[in-house]
C-alpha cells in the first residue's frame, strides 16, 4: 500500500519552478478595459458590455462607431432633462415618458453595441446570452432555434398578464379591507381574498422571472453546444494494461519511494 507522508502535501508540482499561481480571477479589469477603449488591446463582448453599463457609449467607442455617440448621449440627456422639467411643471405623464425615453436610449446603446460586435465564430455564447438578457427570445433567434420562441414568450407573457390581473384584484380587496366597508362583503372575506390574490401575484411574478432566466440559460447553453457532435457509434473496450505511477522529478514522498509498475485493467469508451 502506498504510504503518504506529510511532506507530500507541501511539494510544488508547478511546471514552472518558482511561479506563483493566482487562482482568483478578476471579475472586471478596469485597466484592461481602458486600454481596449484606446484600441491598444482587445476584449470580448461580455467585458465590453459590463463596462458600458457604467461607461455610456463604451461599446460604440470600442466598435469605432463614434458617429453614434451623439445619439447615445443626446438621447439619454434629453430624456432625463425633459423628465426633470416636466416634473417641475406638474406633468407627471410627460415626465414619465421622458424618463422612459432615456431608459430606451440607454438600452438601445447596449443592444447596438452587442449587435455591432463581430466575433470570429458563430454562434458566440456571450452574444447569445446578452441578446437574451436585453430582449427575451432574441438569443434563441440568434441561435436559429425559432421553435422555442412560443414556449418562452408564452411563459413570460402569460405569467406577466396574470401578475397584472392578480395585482389589480389584490389592490381592490386591500382597499375594501382597509376602508372597513362591509356593505357587500365582510372584513374577513375581504382579508381572505386580499391574501389569496397577493399569493397568486407573487407566484405569477416568480414564474415570469423563471421564464426570463430560463431563456437566458437556454441561449447560453445551446450556443456552447452548437458544435457538439452526437453519434450513434458507441463502443467500450476492456484490455489489460501496465499502470506506471507518475512521480514529479526529485519527489519521493507521494508513494514513499515505492513506484513499481502494476498490472491492471484498462477501460475506454468511444462515443
Amino acid at each position: 500500500m502506498a504510504q503518504f507522508k506529510e511532506e507530500a502535501f507541501s511539494q510544488n508540482y508547478s511546471d514552472v519552478e518558482g511561479e506563483e499561481a493566482d487562482t482568483t480571477d478578476k471579475i472586471f479589469d478596469v485597466k484592461k478595459y481602458v486600454k481596449a477603449l484606446g484600441h491598444k488591446t482587445t476584449m470580448d463582448v461580455a467585458t465590453s458590455f459590463e463596462g458600458s453599463l457604467i461607461c455610456l457609449g463604451g461599446m460604440q467607442i470600442y466598435n469605432k462607431d463614434y458617429w453614434k455617440l451623439p445619439f447615445v448621449y443626446g438621447g439619454i440627456a434629453a430624456g432625463i432633462g425633459g423628465g426633470i422639467w416636466f416634473n417641475d411643471k406638474g406633468n407627471e405623464l410627460a415626465s414619465a415618458l421622458c424618463y422612459a425615453g432615456a431608459a430606451l436610449s440607454y438600452w438601445g446603446s447596449l443592444m447596438d453595441g452587442v449587435i455591432s460586435y463581430e466575433p470570429s465564430d458563430w454562434p458566440n455564447p456571450q452574444k447569445a446570452t446578452l441578446y437574451s438578457l436585453l430582449l427575451p427570445g432574441l438569443g434563441q433567434i440568434y441561435n436559429r432555434e425559432f421553435w422555442k420562441l412560443p414556449l418562452y414568450w408564452g411563459i413570460i407573457i402569460g405569467s406577466g398578464s396574470y401578475y397584472i390581473k392578480f395585482k389589480e384584484n389584490f389592490e381592490r380587496f386591500r382597499a375594501i379591507y382597509n376602508s372597513g366597508d362591509t356593505t357587500y362583503i365582510s372584513a374577513e372575506t375581504a382579508k381572505y381574498y386580499k391574501d389569496l390574490y397577493r399569493r397568486y401575484r407573487d407566484y405569477a411574478l416568480l414564474f415570469t422571472f423563471a421564464g426570463y432566466l430560463l431563456q437566458v440559460i437556454d441561449a447560453n447553453v445551446f450556443a456552447y453546444m452548437h458544435d457538439f457532435e452526437i453519434s450513434d457509434d458507441l463502443s467500450m473496450r476492456i484490455s489489460p494494461t501496465l499502470i506506471t505511477p507518475q512521480i514529479p522529478t526529485n519527489n519521493h514522498y507521494a508513494l514513499g519511494g515505492n513506484a513499481a509498475p502494476a498490472l491492471g485493467v484498462g477501460l475506454s469508451f468511444r462515443f
